[in-house]
C-alpha cells in the first residue's frame, strides 16, 4: 500500500473515532406528569390534588420545605378591590405572601363577588364560584400568565404542580393551561373539560415530580367579558370562562 493511501486511511479512521467520541445522547425527557381533570362535582379531585402536593402553607413568607399554596380570592385583604378592574397583579406575593404574580393580555384584573353582574347582567346566571363567593377574570382579554416567586420575595421560583378551578367551559380544547419551564420551553398544553352540569365548574391540574414549572399561561375560552358580550350558551359570539381557586406547589427558588 502506498504511503499516500495509508495516510488517507489513518486520517479517515481518526475522523471517525473523533466523531464517535463526540457523539452525545439526547437530553433526558421531562418526567410524565400526573394530570387531574374533572367537571360537575369537582371537590374530590381538588382535594386529591391538594393531598398530592402536601399541607397548606397559607401566606407564610419564605420558601417552605414542602406543601402547597392556594388562592381563593375570598380573603378580607382583597375586599378593597372587589368588583373593580384594578386588582393588583402582585397582591398574592406582597399583601398575601403566596408566591404568585399575574400578567394579562388585557388591561387589568377583576375580583368579583357579584358573578360579574355589574359588567353584564346575563353573567349572574352564567357563572358560579367554587369557594364562596368571589371569582376572577382578566379585564379586556382572556389570557392570564401566572409567574412564581419565593413567597414574599421578588425571587424567581418554580413549582411542581398547578391546578385551576374554572367556571362555564362550553367548548372543547379552547380553555387551556400551558406550562413553561425555567428555560422558557413549553412543558405541554392541557385542555380543561367542558362543563357537565348546571353548576358549570371544571378542574384541571398537572403535577410533576420536581419543581420545574416557572410560568403558566391560562387561556380562558375564546373571548373577554364585556357589557355587550354574551356567552355562546346565551346566544353570544364567544365562550366566556372565568376562574376561581388556584392550587400550586410550594414555590422553590429557581437556580
Amino acid at each position: 500500500m502506498s504511503q499516500s493511501k495509508l495516510a488517507a486511511l489513518l486520517t479517515l479512521a481518526a475522523v471517525a473515532a473523533c466523531g464517535d467520541y463526540n457523539t452525545t445522547s439526547p437530553p433526558p425527557p421531562v418526567d410524565q406528569p400526573t394530570v387531574f381533570s374533572a367537571s360537575g362535582d369537582i371537590a374530590a379531585k381538588v382535594d386529591a390534588f391538594r393531598t398530592l402536593l402536601g399541607p397548606s402553607n397559607g401566606g407564610t413568607a419564605g420558601e417552605q420545605a414542602t406543601g402547597r399554596r392556594e388562592i381563593t380570592w375570598d380573603g378580607a385583604g382583597a375586599a378593597p378591590f372587589n368588583n373593580k378592574n384594578n386588582f393588583p397583579p402582585d397582591f398574592f406575593n406582597t399583601t398575601v405572601r403566596s408566591g404568585a404574580v399575574f400578567t394579562t393580555d388585557g388591561i387589568g384584573f377583576r375580583n368579583d363577588s357579584l358573578l360579574f353582574a355589574e359588567v353584564n347582567p346575563t353573567y349572574a346566571s352564567q357563572f358560579a364560584f367554587f369557594s364562596a363567593t368571589k371569582i376572577f377574570t382578566p379585564v379586556g382579554g382572556n389570557r392570564v400568565d401566572v409567574l412564581f416567586e419565593v413567597a414574599g420575595q421578588p425571587t424567581p421560583a418554580a413549582v411542581n404542580g398547578f391546578g385551576i378551578v374554572l367556571s362555564d367551559v362550553d367548548l372543547v380544547d379552547k380553555t387551556t393551561i400551558e406550562l413553561f419551564g425555567l428555560n422558557g420551553a413549553s412543558l405541554g398544553v392541557y385542555a380543561a373539560p367542558v362543563r357537565s352540569d348546571a353548576a358549570g365548574l371544571s378542574f384541571l391540574a398537572v403535577k410533576f415530580d420536581a419543581a420545574i414549572i416557572a410560568r403558566v399561561r391560562v387561556t380562558l375560552g375564546t373571548g373577554a367579558l364585556a357589557a355587550g358580550v354574551n356567552d355562546i350558551s346565551a346566544g353570544g359570539p364567544a365562550d366566556l370562562v372565568v376562574f376561581d381557586n388556584l392550587v400550586f406547589g410550594e414555590p422553590k427558588k429557581a437556580f
